[in-house]
């Protein structure tokens, strides 16, 4: 992706030459055209191959906002993005960028960090696309909350333009530092401080505590109940279904998992494996997580050191198929979608999970399947983005822009981008006018949807509807989410 033999000069003038070619207000335009395939009728066919009794929930919850549909609707945003103006360049993408897709986690240090979080849909290509759908994120976010269009405007000029200075910043920087470059608790807290108000802080102080209470021992004390035969995962059906009221064969659990767990443990490091040999796998249960990976394959495991239940580690295990992307931009460069899950995600984050790694496993439908596997609790968090405040969206915007622009720089040729993108506003001003044009197009795709979920479809069946999501009333591709929260955070 970035061509390491240009000399710096040739890559900023590579990057200027390209403004000729490629104009930055050029940016703006969003031509769909009279040939646009129907979004619903793209998101129905990877219907097919996902769990049949779970398209309930992936709809439902799909429905629930425009937001929430801009979440679920990375397929249909890619082929959309693929008709938008593009100068070539590329790096690793995200390939489903938007503002809930970065968050807090664990470094190996147990230090709280901030990047990337869900890389599904991670493959090389044109590093415009990730930064139209953040920029699109973050409008229908500020519709969602009620925000005034030229507060919304506002947000996203900041947004985009935050990335262009920061991939001006890294352009100036050694290879090794932009490589070590990374936002930790002190780094956050230091740049939120002097931006939002006195309760917003106590807000943001709230966050990072409840994230480092979201660990193994958090995870065991939701999912997990220890009595005389020892300790499972307990069902609650749909959202956590344990594998024992999936099937019924004589195949013990702990077998079971065994050898579900050795292809994995040959993806790490030898010291890792070393790490997960410390611990047994006692049970493991089907769980429904996200939104756009609602119905396809994802399991959690429960292990535990030397039989402990005061020592559990919860992996998951998820299912990873084509990037949606890799229509659009080529094949990515392996054939083990979750082995590129893992590179991707290594590539584009400063720290990742020690336990990250991949597997091919048999399903219970007799399909062998590609999965990445990961800690699932390893003191995650997430800004609620239903109750953010303008300042609060416009600081996580911002922090969310410069993660990204870090992202590419690593892959990308960050020299070329940024003399692209240069010291002016055409560029931000231009992708703050495409937002506009795509979240007005989210909007009447969800409202599609919401009509489509009101007649009874689609994966219409008798599974009840998922708790957390409530299905959007008919009418609810208006700007404003189907139900407005009780009350606003003051971040």
């Amino acid at each position: 992706m970035d061509d390491s033999a240009s000399s710096r000069p040739d890559s900023q003038a590579h990057g200027r030459a390209l403004r000729r070619q490629v104009p930055r207000s050029a940016h703006a335009v969003l031509d769909l055209g009279p040939d646009r395939a129907d979004p619903l009728v793209r998101l129905h066919a990877d219907d097919a191959d996902r769990v049949r009794e779970l398209l309930p929930l992936r709809y439902s919850r799909m429905a629930a906002s425009p937001f929430a549909f801009l979440r679920g609707s990375a397929g249909p945003m890619a082929a959309d993005l693929a008709r938008t103006p593009s100068t070539g360049l590329r790096a690793q993408l995200c390939g489903d960028a938007h503002l809930a897709n970065f968050g807090l986690f664990a470094s190996p240090e147990r230090r709280l960090v901030f990047d990337l979080n869900d890389f599904d849909e991670t493959a090389p290509g044109p590093w415009e696309w990730d930064v139209k759908r953040l920029a699109a994120s973050v409008e229908v976010a500020a519709r969602n909350n009620d925000f005034p269009g030229r507060r919304r405007r506002a947000i996203v000029r900041s947004t985009v333009a935050r990335y262009r200075e920061a991939m001006r910043e890294f352009a100036r920087m050694t290879t090794l530092d932009v490589w070590y470059a990374h936002i930790d608790t002190a780094g956050l807290a230091a740049d939120l401080d002097s931006r939002i108000r006195r309760s917003g802080k106590r807000e943001v102080d709230r966050f990072l505590s409840k994230a480092r209470r979201r660990d193994n021992l958090g995870a065991l004390a939701r999912f997990a109940h220890t009595d005389d035969t020892g300790t499972h995962i307990v069902g609650d059906p749909p959202l956590v279904v344990p594998v024992g009221d999936l099937v019924d064969d004589d195949i013990g659990i702990e077998q079971r998992l065994t050898d579900l767990l050795a292809d994995y443990a040959e993806s790490l490091a030898p010291d890792r494996r070393v790490l997960l040999d410390a611990y047994r796998p006692v049970d493991f249960a089907r769980k429904v997580v996200g939104i756009g990976s609602v119905g396809t394959r994802c399991w959690m495991i429960l292990l535990l050191g030397r039989g402990d239940p005061t020592d559990p580690l919860f992996l998951q295990v998820k299912e990873a198929g084509p990037a949606v992307l890799e229509e659009h931009a080529g094949s990515a460069p392996v054939d083990h979608h979750g082995r590129r899950v893992v590179e991707g995600q290594r590539l584009m984050q400063a720290v990742s999970d020690v336990l990250l790694g991949w597997m091919q496993a048999r399903g219970l439908d007799g399909r062998v399947r590609d999965y990445y596997v990961r800690q699932l609790r390893d003191m995650k968090g997430s800004l609620d983005l239903d109750r953010v405040r303008p300042e609060g969206l416009l600081a996580y915007a911002e922090l969310c822009a410069w993660t990204l622009a870090r992202a590419h720089a690593r892959s990308g040729d960050r020299i070329a981008i940024a003399a692209y993108l240069g010291s002016g506003t055409a560029f931000d001003n231009a992708v703050a006018e495409f937002a506009t044009a795509y979240a007005d197009q989210t909007e009447r795709d969800h409202s599609a949807l919401v009509h489509e979920v009101s007649l009874g479809g689609p994966g219409d069946s008798d599974v009840p509807r998922d708790p957390l999501a409530p299905v959007a009333t008919r009418g609810g591709g208006a700007r404003r989410a189907p139900a407005r929260p009780a009350r606003r955070s003051a971040v």
